[in-house]
């Protein structure tokens, strides 16, 4: 009998030390760092010096045109905060320099952007920070900056105004108001003209950083008991079964500051009592080793594009593979949840393959070079790879988006040192939380782990 990767544990091995980061070949190294160098170009290019807002996008030469709305993402500016600490330990800038984008972000956030409870608006003015396109109050988009100031607080832990601010900004956060009275789940957000969105977060995605912020908090907490809550649809992917039901984004963003590699609960369950018949796997039969989902829902998506999609979509192929959500020649689309979705369209997204670096470097590193070699500038430029690209018909983004540049380079940073999820943990709150929920660290090396696919029909 095969073993799904996400449900192994090691519960009879001595405890080890942590994972390390991968050592990689000088010359995949050189593509990485040329990657993640471009990347941070990105943030330190398209960042309100003022505000510390990061844009949403930016067209692929950086150039910004009079008719262009230029819109800030607080996600974005999470990814950017990341970015400016990750820069300024390869000396790509100077401690000095990232310290003033750092404060710039922490003091509008403090004490000068909007917030209801402690809660930002999705999209901002970069230059004023007023709210931008009537956005919802976002609790998703609020964790994934908060993802950032905590970073920042632990890589300026000697700096006591950045410690304060950052400490002032998450410690303001009322989570249990964004719960809406709900005893389990968030909401999505909140606008003043409709009050909560009827959505929650209740089904396994992006959630996990939200979730370990909201119990971890040190003055608005919720209940540990939230993390048992949600549902975990089981997916069918060629070779492999993971926990997933949306696009490769989903595993990527949370796990970028969440080190999960070496955490574990006590209990388990055998895989035989679990089937595909089960839409939503009942959560009280067994815990998820999230980082090993992520590595076998990444795996799984380069599996569907090389050996079946590749058939429709002859771009596709063993190193040419990837999507989330991203840019089309349709505009902006969701897609990457199934490999049957029909508005698959021969469409590339580099940031499938780059923000899965941290999980698998094997069939990641091999995409990102053949994607550079074969289509060059075409796709790649002053911030790395466009957005999207379409090998077929030979459409390509004329844009970057600060979130896809963003996974691109925590998950490139982590592959190479781990310092992201170094520098997050080591905040007290997060493995409080994760502490709480009973992911224990027992620092099992994953070489004790035998990954390999659930064949079909397997016993």
């Amino acid at each position: 009998m095969c073993l799904a990767p996400f449900l192994l544990h090691a519960s009879d091995q001595e405890p080890s030390s942590p994972t390390a980061a991968k050592v990689l070949s000088k010359l995949d190294n050189d593509l990485v760092d040329d990657i993640s160098r471009r990347s941070f170009r990105y943030f330190w290019e398209q960042t309100n010096a003022r505000t510390g807002l990061v844009l949403d996008r930016a067209y692929t030469n950086g150039k910004a045109e009079e008719k262009t709305e230029r819109v800030a993402s607080i996600a974005a500016t999470g990814f950017g905060l990341t970015a400016f600490c990750i820069a300024a330990d390869h000396r790509l800038i100077s401690q000095e320099a990232a310290r003033e984008r750092v404060l710039a972000a922490l003091r509008f956030f403090a004490s000068a952007a909007p917030q209801e409870h402690g809660w930002f608006y999705h999209y901002m003015d970069p230059i004023t920070g007023e709210r931008a396109w009537h956005s919802e109050v976002s609790s998703i988009d609020t964790a994934l900056l908060l993802g950032g100031v905590l970073t920042a607080r632990q890589y300026f832990k000697d700096d006591s105004e950045i410690v304060d601010l950052a400490t002032s900004i998450y410690n303001r956060i009322d989570f249990p108001w964004m719960m809406d009275g709900s005893q389990r789940y968030f909401s999505h957000g909140w606008t003043p003209e409709r009050g909560f969105l009827p959505y929650r977060w209740n089904t396994y995605s992006e959630l996990l950083i939200l979730y370990v912020l909201g119990i971890g908090s040190p003055t608005h907490p919720i209940s540990g008991e939230t993390w048992d809550a949600w549902k975990l649809p089981l997916v069918g992917v060629g070779n492999y079964r993971f926990v997933g039901g949306g696009p490769l984004f989903i595993h990527q963003y949370s796990l970028a500051w969440l080190d999960l590699r070496d955490r574990f609960t006590a209990e388990s369950a055998p895989v035989d009592s679990i089937t595909l018949s089960d839409s939503i796997v009942p959560r009280v039969n067994y815990r998820v080793n999230y980082f090993l989902n992520a590595v076998t829902a990444t795996r799984a998506q380069q599996e569907i594009f090389s050996k079946k999609l590749s058939r429709e979509f002859p771009g596709y192929s063993a190193n040419i593979w990837g999507v989330t959500s991203s840019d089309s020649d349709k505009g902006y689309t969701d897609w990457g949840s199934s490999p049957t979705d029909p508005r698959i369209d021969g469409t590339v997204v580099p940031s499938a393959a780059a923000g899965s670096l941290m999980f698998t470097p094997d069939i990641c590193i091999p995409a990102l070079r053949t994607m550079l070699v074969k289509y060059g500038k075409k796709i790649y430029g002053r911030y790395g790879f466009a957005d999207a690209f379409n090998p077929t018909t030979g459409w390509v983004s004329q844009y970057v988006i600060g979130i896809d540049v963003g996974i691109t380079l925590l998950s490139a940073e982590n592959l190479r040192t781990g310092n992201v999820w170094q520098w997050f943990m080591s905040n007290a709150e997060p493995e409080r939380a994760l502490d709480l929920v009973g992911l224990l660290d027992r620092r099992h090396p994953l070489e004790n782990y035998q990954i390999q696919p659930l064949m079909p029909n397997s016993k």
